[in-house]
């Protein structure tokens, strides 16, 4: 998953982020739906049981191509039919025991609760350490001395843990956020073709094996809460960019207030070291604001499903998750290679 091609991706990419979206974390994901739902089918009564266990089984182990479901998707607007096709076959009497009620949404959309399950977590443990981090950098640093400034003029003095302290709290709530936002996007989506399916007996036990919570009503059109996801990704990055703005400030010829360890080159003028890490937190954070406006647009829905609003969701979310990923990397790597703060002493980008 490229912001552009390969050349940026050192700069823009979260190898442990893209990995959560990838098409092996996908597969696996509609896999565990698909055979989840059997069973709880079987349990229900609404298979034969000892079909249905087969039919899980089955679908445990049966080989999947991915290229296979990227082909489906140019043909069919998403990789679920292909997918389905490829679980029945070789199932045998087990096969009307494989998806039969459930619908493409329902499968694609667990799978998204499930990535953004594992999305959260990598977040919030990100979060920690970088609000950590920031705590260490207060004690090392806090009582030096600096120039506050409003409107990038100079106002009166403020010290060094001010300074941090406005860079901190933003993430302390963004965890509280990121919290409350798991009861709206850790759900379990199991509503049939048209949003209207009666699985009741079927949902708690999926919901369980799964873990996630079964949505009391079809979230099949209703996409506030993964739009309101969207929203907090830009948050993040927008309180990581507002520090990365700071430090690039502080960092500038004339002023240092900080001393930044292992700085970006030059190719044209070698005496400068440029405070790459600081700058690319603006970059990310106007990126995923960008970002957030397109995924407003896949609140519109038509009737009981879109597939333009809905796919919109599938080129915007991953790289909001993968540049508000990146943008905690390199907050966190930013913040170890700060060895000097305040105005006490000059500072540089060394």
């Amino acid at each position: 998953m490229s912001f552009a091609n390969a050349l940026y991706d050192g700069l823009f990419a979260d190898g442990d982020m893209a990995a959560l979206w990838d098409a092996d974390a996908q597969i696996a994901h509609m896999r565990a739906f698909e055979a989840a739902f059997s069973r709880a089918m079987g349990q229900a009564g609404r298979f034969d049981e000892t079909l249905a266990k087969r039919a899980a089984d089955h679908i445990a182990r049966c080989p999947i191509d991915a290229a296979a479901l990227s082909a489906g998707s140019a043909s069919d607007g998403l990789p679920v039919p292909a997918l389905i096709k490829r679980l029945k076959s070789g199932a045998g009497d087990a096969a009307g025991a494989i998806h039969t009620g459930a619908t493409s949404q329902d499968v694609l959309d667990t799978a998204l609760a499930l990535t953004l399950q594992a999305t959260t977590d990598l977040i919030d443990s990100r979060l920690a350490t970088l609000a950590a981090d920031l705590a260490g950098l207060a004690d090392r640093f806090g009582a030096h001395p600096l120039m506050g400034r409003t409107r990038m003029q100079a106002a009166l003095p403020v010290t060094v843990a001010d300074r941090i302290r406005l860079w901190r709290a933003p993430l302390v709530d963004h965890r509280a956020r990121l919290d409350l936002a798991r009861a709206q996007v850790e759900r379990l989506s199991l509503s049939g073709p048209t949003g209207t399916g009666d699985f009741t007996d079927v949902a708690g036990p999926m919901a369980q094996v799964l873990g996630l919570t079964a949505a009391p009503l079809s979230w099949h059109t209703d996409r506030s809460g993964i739009v309101a996801y969207a929203g907090l990704l830009a948050l993040i990055t927008g309180s990581l960019g507002k520090m990365g703005q700071d430090v690039a400030l502080m960092a500038q010829q004339g002023i240092a207030e900080v001393t930044i360890a292992g700085g970006g080159t030059s190719s044209a003028m070698a005496h400068k070291q440029n405070p790459i890490l600081a700058e690319l937190l603006v970059t990310l954070a106007r990126f995923n604001a960008g970002q957030a406006g397109l995924m407003q647009q896949a609140m519109v829905h038509e009737q009981e499903r879109s597939g333009a609003a809905w796919a919109l969701e599938w080129m915007v979310l991953p790289l909001m998750t993968q540049a508000t990923g990146r943008a905690l990397t390199a907050a966190i790597d930013l913040t170890g290679r700060i060895t000097a703060m305040g105005a006490s002493e000059p500072h540089k980008t060394v």
